[in-house]
């Protein structure tokens, strides 16, 4: 029997196959060297698709695609471990992410070697964990430390009272506890070019869903000692990594993150009218700004002190940056154009 065609038997019987099974069905008719030649040269064809490492590979026909797959465990220690290197030799030894869409590609290098780095250059933990896995629809990895808490680390670097408030600095962007080495960018853009995208560190978790395009802050029961980071993105997305970068910059072409989004209601606790305490804890930090988007989804209405804390206060202080409210409802816009028009006394 012509060796192709007692592939292709094997490869029909079996949703997924490996060089073994081919050898141990025909009981030592053909070599594995020979059967692993062969196999290499179908895959090259695109008569199968292969899976896997090296050491672990298996294949499939390409109708079955979903059962193609590729996944990663790794664990080092932190001290001395650089970035690229990890992710130059995960990429160089599994086909499926080597062959990734160079926009894809181009997400998966700049988001993980970020998050990569941030346990490396701040969680103190001894091992880091990585796992990475590809399939037909998409691409996930999850680095976890042992160290001190992302949440953590900022409440104590930035005198914040709690982990709620280190999310919602950690959303504003430029949110760093090294500001002398770090622009405090990796987070905020990662969430952005994420499909969805977790921090989850000592029992509280933040998610930003960009499918639905949401952001969550949680209470979580189970306690994860250290940082547990979650990125996931469709292996088949068309988003590129210079166009989120080009939503905050005020004016295309400008080099540097000048330009913020807020989503308004997560500041918000307890109450629907906003205090001006809480108009400040919006405001901390984005004086580094030149444009500050405010995003009202879902905010049904606010206090006056909030509004005039931000529009005019704020905004009298720093006439050089320009606030933009968006996706306001009627009682919102109201108070807004109240503080920013003020009525004439009579």
């Amino acid at each position: 029997m012509d060796i192709k065609q007692a592939i292709l038997n094997v490869a029909n019987k079996n949703k997924t196959f490996k060089t073994a099974d081919i050898v141990n069905y025909y009981k030592g008719q053909y070599t594995r060297q020979y059967v692993s030649s062969v196999i290499n040269q179908m895959v090259k064809q695109g008569i199968l698709l292969k899976g896997g490492s090296t050491a672990s590979a298996f294949y499939a026909l390409p109708q079955n695609t979903d059962q193609i797959y590729e996944a990663i465990k790794l664990r080092f220690k932190r001290e001395s471990l650089e970035e690229h290197r990890v992710f130059n030799s995960i990429r160089d030894k599994h086909d499926l992410i080597k062959n990734l869409h160079e926009n894809v590609s181009s997400i998966l290098f700049y988001a993980f070697t970020e998050m990569l780095n941030n346990a490396i250059e701040h969680s103190e933990s001894k091992y880091v964990e990585i796992e990475m896995r590809v399939d037909a629809r998409n691409l996930n990895f999850v680095i976890n430390d042992f160290g001190i808490g992302v949440f953590r680390n900022v409440m104590k670097k930035r005198g914040l009272k709690s982990e709620i408030e280190a999310m919602q600095d950690l959303s504003k962007g430029k949110t760093t506890t090294v500001p002398h080495s770090h622009t405090g960018e990796g987070i905020f853009f990662t969430s952005k070019v994420a499909d969805i995208f977790e921090l989850d560190s000592f029992g509280y978790k933040m998610r930003v869903d960009n499918l639905i395009k949401d952001v969550f802050f949680q209470e979580t029961t189970e306690i994860k000692k250290g940082t547990k980071v979650t990125f996931t993105i469709s292996i088949h997305s068309k988003k590129h990594l210079s166009d989120i970068f080009n939503k905050f910059v005020t004016e295309p072409g400008e080099v540097g993150f000048d330009k913020t989004e807020i989503l308004v209601r997560l500041f918000i606790q307890g109450t629907i009218y906003i205090s001006r305490s809480q108009a400040r804890r919006i405001l901390a930090g984005l004086e580094k700004y030149k444009t500050i988007v405010l995003d009202f989804d879902k905010v049904k209405t606010i206090g006056q002190a909030f509004a005039d804390e931000i529009f005019r206060v704020f905004q009298q202080r720093h006439p050089e940056i320009k606030i933009q409210p968006i996706n306001m409802i009627e009682p919102v816009k109201f108070m807004i154009n109240r503080v920013e028009k003020p009525q004439k006394t009579q």
